[in-house]
């Protein structure tokens, strides 16, 4: 589904991403774990065409497709999706309003109002979230918990075919944790994929990972099966600094 080779890219003239192979295949769950300042976010971010990163080498594919030739709205109507570490917020526009009209942008047709209302209340349901949300303007004045409800409900809204988490689950507790988990399995199936950063392997304890890429200083130093994770939490990533 998604294929990059050889991916370089820049910001303000500093080189970031120093050589990146990722290949993420339909169906699966893709971990990437690193230091903070390594290249996790950047990497995220140019996945999705982030106007503020440049791409100096290399290519980026989804689904065929040449990525690095398409806008970022474009890309988002292909089916990705890209969960923020900190949530924007958005006056003006309505939790509702906004999934409803990302539905349509995606679709390229209008919604059957009272289905999609239905759809709607019953995701909030399943993340706990008081329906009056909906109603109120995206993310503003939503605790930090509530903001990453919000990002995974419109993640199970819109059904993308290839979700980016970055560290959707950072700053929330355990119970948050939990809920947000159960959100991003209730999304997967064999049909998309997941590619996650996180610090908090709590996240991971819903879903089947597949596998897992540790990231240093712009570079995939280690790769491997879920039992990866347990190797970082018991050395850290000190352990592959001369891999």
């Amino acid at each position: 589904m998604l294929e990059i080779k050889n991916l370089r890219a820049s910001v303000d003239g500093k080189e970031i991403l120093r050589g990146i192979d990722l290949n993420v295949g339909r169906g699966e769950v893709h971990v990437i774990l690193g230091p903070n300042g390594g290249g996790k976010s950047t990497l995220m971010n140019v996945i999705m065409g982030h106007p503020k990163y440049e791409v100096v080498d290399g290519t980026i594919t989804f689904d065929g497709e040449n990525l690095l030739e398409l806008k970022t709205y474009e890309r988002a109507r292909r089916g990705i999706f890209l969960s923020f570490q900190a949530p924007e917020e958005i006056p003006g526009i309505t939790v509702e309003n906004m999934i409803r009209t990302s539905m349509q942008a995606m679709s390229g047709g209008k919604l059957k109002y009272l289905e999609f209302r239905k759809q709607l209340k019953s995701m909030m349901a399943e993340l706990k979230m008081d329906q009056s949300y909906a109603r109120r303007y995206m993310n503003v004045g939503f605790s930090g918990g509530e903001k990453k409800r919000s990002e995974i409900l419109q993640l199970l809204m819109l059904n993308p075919k290839l979700a980016l988490l970055d560290e959707t689950d950072s700053g929330l507790d355990v119970d948050a944790v939990q809920i947000v988990s159960n959100g991003v399995a209730k999304f997967h199936n064999e049909n998309n994929a997941c590619v996650i950063i996180t610090h908090n392997t709590q996240i991971l304890k819903s879903l089947k990972v597949d596998r897992v890429h540790v990231l240093l200083d712009g570079l995939i130093v280690k790769e491997g099966g879920a039992e990866l994770v347990n190797k970082v939490l018991e050395e850290g990533f000190g352990a592959f600094s001369n891999e």
